[in-house]
């Protein structure tokens, strides 16, 4: 059964308490209602770790130079006007792009921003803190340049006394009080400001979703790869699906971890349900159809435990060696079976579930409005880093007051299912 999306609608946030300090949220504008965009492309400015093939440079900014499909075609209503890029490795794309499509390189990040002149001389920043020759700390979370990016970004916008959209790609931080001070440095400046993963916008298979406000009883993440690179995936398709719940999101009051071997337990004892874990288990794609998911060893096999401020308890199951994708199975009250669905990774055209991604970024840098909260990536960044903070401390239970994060979500769709017929076709 598809549960489609009920009606779509412009929402504003409350006023919410992050660490004792009260911030004001912004609005944001669903897809459907977003404001018409101008006829003449608005100039953006990209803030780099690197640019090889693959990398989310690439199939981020890739779109922008060359296309939705590469192929020199339509593209988003956006123009690079320039980049800064941190590192330079072998396979370098971004020195041979710049030259191709007659874009600067800048040294610094405010020179990318202002173009070398005394004034902010972009309409938007894509900041892409994602793949580079980078450090990792004691909980093996990628110490990806993020809060440096944003600080120098936040510096020049301030400096100038002109503030633009910007967007963070996946998650804030990586560690939490760089995440928390992203987001305030953003609010005290009121940056328009989005950040994320590409998966909540990608192909769902199947294709389907929940109705705003639903009696969400149960619900459980699964995942694959490594703990902080595609932990932030899984937690944000699950943040996607249960941010609808009635009442709205709340924010979360206690995060736990549990390894290989004591995470079976919750599911034995009820404290979890097992039929919804084979519910998303069922959709997710596995890399051994043979393979008994109770058996996995390792230290990246595991569970994220965390309980919500309105009761809920939310669980993610991180299994690399078994799955080869990320899925999500929700209860809601009164329906016989759960609703299950994973987030496809489509690799061609060039990863076009990025070009999704890519239009909640266009729409906002048009209008100046996020396309979707970014409380909600706030949130899954938080939880994250308390996941690995109790992994790191053999597994205990922390209390996450910093966590009551409120927001209220947007109908903002994911990328449609393509016909089995049909050429693919990009977003308009």
């Amino acid at each position: 059964m598809k549960f489609p999306t009920t009606q779509t609608r412009r929402r504003f946030f409350q006023e919410i308490t992050l660490g004792g300090v009260a911030l004001g949220l912004t609005g944001c504008q669903t897809f459907s209602q977003r404001a018409k965009l101008t006829d003449n492309p608005k100039a953006v400015a990209g803030i780099l770790t690197w640019y090889i093939k693959g990398s989310h440079a690439d199939v981020l900014i890739g779109k922008i130079l060359e296309g939705w499909a590469y192929d020199g075609g339509p593209g988003p209503n956006l123009r690079l006007a320039s980049l800064y890029v941190d590192q330079f490795p072998d396979g370098d794309m971004a020195r041979e792009m710049a030259k191709k499509h007659g874009v600067r390189i800048f040294s610094t990040i405010e020179e990318a921003i202002t173009l070398g002149t005394d004034r902010v001389a972009v309409d938007g920043i894509l900041s892409i803190g994602e793949h580079g020759d980078y450090p990792w700390n004691e909980k093996e979370q990628h110490l990806y340049p993020r809060r440096r990016f944003f600080d120098a970004i936040a510096t020049t916008l301030e400096k100038h006394d002109k503030v633009v959209p910007v967007f963070n790609d996946k998650h804030l931080g990586p560690e939490w009080d760089d995440a928390l001070w992203m987001y305030r440095r953003a609010q005290s400046l009121k940056i328009p400001f989005m950040a994320g993963s590409s998966l909540p916008v990608s192909y769902r298979k199947p294709d389907v979703a929940i109705p705003m406000g639903s009696p969400i009883e149960a619900a459980i993440g699964v995942g694959y790869s490594g703990l902080d690179i595609y932990g932030i995936h899984t937690l944000e398709v699950f943040q996607s699906f249960v941010e609808r719940r009635h009442g709205g999101e709340s924010g979360v009051k206690s995060v736990q971890w549990f390894g290989a071997e004591d995470m079976w337990a919750l599911f034995d004892d009820g404290t979890l349900s097992t039929d919804v874990l084979e519910a998303a288990l069922n959709v997710t794609p596995k890399s051994n159809l043979e393979q008994d998911p109770r058996k996995l060893e390792g230290d990246g096999v595991g569970l994220f435990v965390f309980e919500y401020q309105d009761g809920l308890l939310g669980a993610v199951l991180m299994l690399p060696s078994y799955l080869q994708g990320c899925g999500v199975a929700i209860q809601i009250r009164g329906q016989k079976t759960p609703i299950a669905t994973m987030a496809e990774e489509r690799k061609d055209p060039h990863y076009p579930h990025f070009a999704y991604l890519l239009k909640g970024i266009e729409t906002m840098i048009h209008t100046g409005v996020p396309a979707y909260p970014v409380e909600r990536t706030l949130l899954t960044t938080g939880i994250l880093d308390r996941a690995l903070t109790s992994r790191f401390e053999g597994g205990k239970k922390l209390l996450t007051p910093e966590l009551k994060i409120g927001y209220r979500a947007v109908d903002y769709p994911n990328a449609p299912r393509p016909s089995l017929t049909k050429p693919y076709k990009q977003p308009a």
